[in-house]
């Protein structure tokens, strides 16, 4: 299979990575259509198409599928229905078996699980009555996660007591959850791979993250750990995505404890907000190698031409007024991207910043000078 340059492809979502994969599609010469429910969304405001509707309508679904030559996705949440009703049209990557893994943390577990991958310790919690049946002591302090449609740091609670966890699962309307035990940390990781349809694997260099009430905040790349670790990560995202059939652009978060024991945390289905440094830093962005998967074509280069530090840009920063971007741009090896959204809302990804040097920390230290000279509240840092 091989879908040339001057083809439409088709996007659900569009989002800020949706935005950045129609960027990549446009550069090759492919054309988009981006479907999204909401009339002003980053992606739909430059694709070729838009088509304003809901992800399950029929109706939508075919005019997409028989008007594109391979559709893909910017975010998991898509009804895996949906892919599957795609899927008759032309080819669609993910396939709708590896979204409806990977969207449901419970599913996700148990797939982790029985293939042998290292998480941290968990119970699922489905209904209220198990809350009084099952003993949950030995997972505190601990953190209750939604199975679906948590994002960011939305839909978790952290709890220390049964009395805790009984109402933080009434606050997430007691919906079906994963309680997961808080590990001892050193750092988190995350390892993005591509697959290819013809199985050819690409591995981007390991990002080191630090995250902000749930949000990423800043990506270090490459990360500062042994040789020896970030093989070993590589390794598992290799395996965790030829165990799912996967084939796009996969992104594996890892957590490292302090015996050096890598426990995966989450895995997404689509490119990753801790690969945006990609898109400056190495000879092939993951979204070209999303474009690349999608379209059955050889995957390029990972390899990177400088060390990267990616900073996240949050709506908070919009308190009074827009920011000095002169913070930003009067440093002639970092780079901006701001994702054109119309609101800017607490905690809401609007943009972030890379910032390119010879070293992971020559490039942290401008990195951090410039979020602290952007930054109007120190008490947002970290």
């Amino acid at each position: 299979m091989n879908i040339m340059p001057g083809a439409m492809l088709g996007l659900l979502g569009g989002g800020q990575l949706g935005r950045m994969f129609v960027m990549a599609a446009h550069s090759m010469g492919y054309r988009v259509t981006v479907l999204d429910p909401s009339i002003d969304c980053p992606a739909g405001c430059i694709a070729d198409r838009f088509i304003c509707a809901d992800y399950t309508d029929r109706n939508t679904l075919h005019e997409l599928g028989s008007t594109c030559a391979g559709i893909t996705t910017e975010f998991e949440n898509i009804p895996a229905e949906s892919l599957r009703i795609l899927a008759e049209y032309c080819f669609v990557s993910p396939d709708a078996r590896c979204v409806s893994i990977t969207q449901d943390r419970i599913l996700e577990k148990q797939f982790l699980v029985a293939n042998g991958f290292s998480v941290a310790p968990f119970l699922v919690i489905q209904n209220p009555d198990e809350l009084s049946i099952t003993q949950y002591s030995d997972l505190f302090p601990g953190i209750l996660k939604v199975s679906r449609f948590g994002y960011d740091g939305k839909g978790q609670i952290r709890v220390n007591t049964q009395a805790e966890l009984n109402t933080a699962f009434a606050d997430l309307n007691n919906k079906s959850c994963v309680l997961e035990r808080l590990m001892p940390l050193v750092c988190e990781i995350s390892v993005i791979v591509a697959r290819g349809v013809d199985d050819e694997l690409r591995l981007f260099p390991v990002a080191e993250n630090q995250h902000d009430h749930g949000i990423l905040d800043i990506s270090i790349i490459p990360a500062r750990i042994s040789r020896d670790i970030a093989q070993k990560a590589q390794e598992i995202a290799i395996r965790v995505a030829e165990k799912l059939n996967y084939r796009g652009v996969l992104c594996v978060e890892f957590f490292i404890l302090e015996n050096d024991q890598l426990l995966i945390n989450e895995i997404a289905p689509r490119p990753h907000n801790s690969g945006h440094y990609t898109i400056d830093a190495c000879i092939t962005s993951q979204f070209e190698q999303q474009v690349r998967t999608l379209c059955g074509i050889p995957l390029g280069s990972t390899s990177m031409h400088s060390a990267a530090v990616m900073v996240n840009l949050l709506g908070d920063l919009w308190q009074k007024n827009e920011p000095n971007w002169k913070q930003v741009l009067q440093y002639s090896s970092t780079k901006l991207h701001l994702y054109g959204k119309r609101e800017a809302r607490p905690r809401r990804k609007m943009g972030h910043y890379t910032v390119l040097d010879t070293t992971t920390e020559t490039a942290l230290q401008q990195a951090l000078k410039i979020k602290h000279s952007l930054n109007p509240n120190p008490s947002l840092d970290n």
